[in-house]
């Protein structure tokens, strides 16, 4: 019989030491008994996730660390999310990340409109619907949203978290798709200016969504089975439509969990009761976290902490049920310093496999670990072998 397998993934979760935890680093400063123990009865190792010439995308990352190389298969994140979302992609459409933001005076204020609600957010794509041509908005979860362009060629954007409170003058789309892309923009600042569900924002006192912010534009990859690729039946837990969408490309089993939010109030616990069920049935489980690079986002030392123990917590409830072979890890760093994303490779654990002299989870202790640093395609073939 198989034996089972579970990756563990805290999205950016990694991070630096900061002056305010006495010089460590959130990791370790949160109390983390279990992912402390899968370092200490297991083995670690250092994974660098992005490859060279590539933006440190959970997209990239993960691609990487589901055993995807992004160098082959890599469009862009708005593809991606396209199929988490059931939107068929046609041969010439590019799907384009949109968030919805809030931008006063030119300056990126928030790059999730206050994590404006999916209903509202609902709401707004659908006025601004009636006023687009030649392209379409879909609506998806709080802020994050599509922009399907048929016919479209792409162009060079940037990720808004990239530029909070930043003018926005020299990070607007270039390239191909600019014009339209711009025009789309200019449209929804005049429909969403005056818009029912910001004037209620506004009234209490929440930031409204100003305007649209397309990036990271693709067309349609092709990607390997993952059950081809490793003879291993898989499943993917995540609140996040990019990571269903890599998992639908995957052709993995998508596991929907009631009070799974993408952001820091999401139901661990749910997940993990989800995740033991989901592993008497499959060979292999993906379960993603977002909430601490949420936290990252904000620059939230408390909340990332907190998020980083709710993350172990989870894995504790699981480690009850589940006696397989585990592996636990980030996609990235998130820096509370600079509240986005860094290339940096990133500590990972494995229990059931080998032992080393690692003794917690931490980014220095991952550094000191057996498996020494490795390209994340590796990590799947490591914790399979």
């Amino acid at each position: 019989m198989k034996e089972k397998l579970c990756i563990i993934l805290g999205d950016g979760m990694a991070d630096e030491p900061l002056a305010e935890l006495s010089g460590l680093t959130p990791l370790e400063a949160a109390h983390t008994p279990n992912m402390d123990y899968i370092a200490l009865e297991g083995a670690m190792g250092l994974l660098k996730t992005v490859p060279d010439g590539f933006a440190p995308g959970s997209d990239i990352a993960n691609l990487s660390v589901l055993g995807y190389d992004p160098t082959v298969c890599y469009t862009g994140r708005g593809a991606l999310e396209a199929a988490s979302m059931g939107i068929s992609l046609g041969d010439d459409d590019v799907a384009y990340r949109c968030n919805l933001v809030t931008i006063e005076n030119d300056i990126l204020d928030d790059f999730n409109a206050g994590h404006i609600t999916s209903e509202e957010g609902a709401q707004l794509l659908a006025s601004l619907n009636n006023h687009l041509s030649g392209m379409v908005c879909h609506p998806g979860i709080s802020y994050r949203n599509l922009l399907i362009i048929p016919g479209g060629h792409g162009c060079e954007s940037t990720p808004p978290h990239d530029i909070t409170g930043q003018s926005i003058g020299n990070y607007l789309p270039k390239g191909a798709d600019a014009e339209r892309l711009l025009d789309a923009m200019r449209i929804s600042t005049e429909v969403f200016a005056t818009h029912p569900v910001n004037l209620d924002r506004v009234k209490k006192g929440k930031k409204p969504a100003t305007s649209i912010w397309p990036w990271s534009g693709g067309k349609r990859p092709e990607m390997r089975s993952f059950q081809v690729m490793t003879g291993l039946t898989g499943g993917i837990i995540s609140a996040v439509d990019l990571l269903n969408g890599i998992g639908t490309y995957a052709g993995m089993e998508i596991i929907k969990v009631p009070g799974a939010t993408g952001f820091i109030d999401t139901d661990y616990q749910a997940k993990a009761r989800y995740a033991i069920e989901a592993l008497k049935r499959l060979d292999f489980l993906f379960i993603h976290v977002e909430a601490p690079d949420e936290a990252g986002h904000m620059g939230s030392i408390e909340e990332k902490v907190k998020a980083i123990e709710r993350v172990d917590e989870m894995i504790g409830t699981i480690m009850k049920e589940f006696n397989g072979r585990i592996a636990v890890l980030p996609d990235h760093p998130t820096p509370i310093r600079i509240k986005t994303h860094t290339a940096e490779p990133v500590p990972f654990a494995i229990l059931g496999k080998d032992k080393d002299d690692t003794t917690r989870f931490s980014e220095k202790e991952g550094a000191k670990g057996m498996y020494g640093l490795l390209a994340g395609t590796d990590l799947i073939p490591l914790l399979i072998s």
